[in-house]
């Protein structure tokens, strides 16, 4: 009885529903965007790292805790000895200043934590919101009261303020990337549960759905047998984008001291002691930024190639890499040519008519002049 559910735009979003889903037709149409799959690559690359980090450490023979002060100059306080911040065959990336810690463990255990942190603080975001947008908009009217005004005391609280907040009141006891993890994720699952709510009642309205719920079934078999298929796609769209927007915000707690302590290492973490060290040491700060810039910039472009392939009818924010710029253009160019063409033909065939029309005239004219000079000539016999 399920059924692809027609497009339909989510009220309040830029997130719309594929008229066709499924797996083959979102895979081809991935395919042909270059960027994404060159972020889907550099993501890949990035989760091995992150999984890979006991093994790669290993290899190197470092880890990310251990102290090494013969490795920093004391007198200069803390700078690392050496050129490049101590890049050695022993250190790939150099070592921490003053405390000559190696950067290389401590990125790629630095990765395990924020990509750690968003995937799982997005996957309870997810939950959250499908539950409480599903729920809303099969109950009656006084719970989708009730849940619609919950919903919109979650999206109003200011995310950083109030992860703030809790985060400087929890003993530092509880273990800290569980406690960011349940922070973000208990906070901004509010907007999910907007686009859930809308798209279900859409959804509500199908031949499909009303079939089901005539024919007996409960709320929670036609939620699971008609609806979540209709909310795949709506829902791994806004997934998708919410994960570099929760690697983003566990840095920033990070940063701001209140996220991961050390000595856990994380990228913003790193960050926050890395602002005094930008010209002694310019690669302890060069390398967290940039592994949080390729990181989010990925994971941005990945997510609009994923909502450009499950509705292939919205335009990608990015023109980058997708041929739909050159391809456009071409058939532009192409009606432009023909346009053009038919203008010609139109330019000749009036130019046809206009010289029907002169001989014409000419013939008549002259038909005209050959009957006056003979009536004139008939009539000078007469006379005569």
């Amino acid at each position: 009885m399920s059924e692809a559910a027609p497009a339909a735009g989510t009220a309040g979003t830029d997130i719309t529903v594929p008229a066709v889903s499924g797996a083959r037709p979102f895979w081809r149409r991935l395919r042909t965007q270059r960027a994404a799959l060159v972020a889907a690559v550099v993501v890949a690359l990035l989760v091995l790292v992150a999984l890979g980090a006991p093994l790669l450490t290993a290899i190197e023979g470092q880890d990310p805790t251990t102290y090494h002060p013969s490795l920093v100059d004391s007198a200069r306080g803390g700078v690392p000895v050496g050129a490049f911040g101590g890049i050695s065959g022993d250190h790939w990336l150099g070592v921490e200043p003053q405390t000559g810690r190696d950067l290389f463990a401590r990125l790629v255990y630095g990765a395990r934590v924020s990509l750690g942190v968003a995937l799982t603080a997005t996957l309870l975001q997810i939950l959250l919101g499908v539950a409480v947008g599903v729920a809303s908009a099969l109950g009656n009217r006084w719970v989708d009261q009730l849940l619609s005004r919950a919903t919109d005391i979650i999206v109003a609280m200011p995310l950083m303020i109030m992860a703030l907040a809790l985060l400087a009141i929890v003993p530092s006891t509880f273990p800290r990337p569980v406690l960011v993890t349940l922070v973000i994720g208990l906070i901004a699952w509010g907007s999910i549960a907007k686009i859930v709510r809308a798209q279900t009642l859409t959804l509500k309205g199908l031949d499909h759905v009303a079939a089901a719920r005539l024919s007996g079934w409960g709320a929670w078999h036609v939620a699971r047998r008609e609806l979540l298929p209709g909310l795949a796609a709506p829902v791994i769209t806004y997934a998708a984008l919410l994960v570099p927007t929760n690697i983003t915000v566990e840095a920033a707690l990070s940063f701001l001291g209140v996220g991961v302590k050390p000595p856990t290492p994380s990228w913003g973490q790193m960050l926050t002691s890395a602002d005094v060290w930008y010209e002694a040491a310019p690669q302890y700060l060069l390398l967290p930024a940039g592994a949080l810039f390729v990181t989010v910039l990925a994971l941005t472009v990945l997510g609009d190639g994923v909502r450009t392939a499950l509705d292939p009818r919205a335009a990608s924010r990015l023109r980058v890499g997708t041929g739909r710029g050159r391809g456009s253009r071409k058939k532009a160019s192409g009606l432009a040519g023909e346009a053009s063409g038919f203008a010609g033909d139109a330019s000749g065939s009036r130019g046809d008519a206009s010289g029907f029309r002169v001989k014409a005239q000419t013939d008549a004219q002259a038909k005209t002049d050959v009957k006056a000079e003979k009536d004139a000539q008939a009539k000078k016999e007469e006379t005569a």
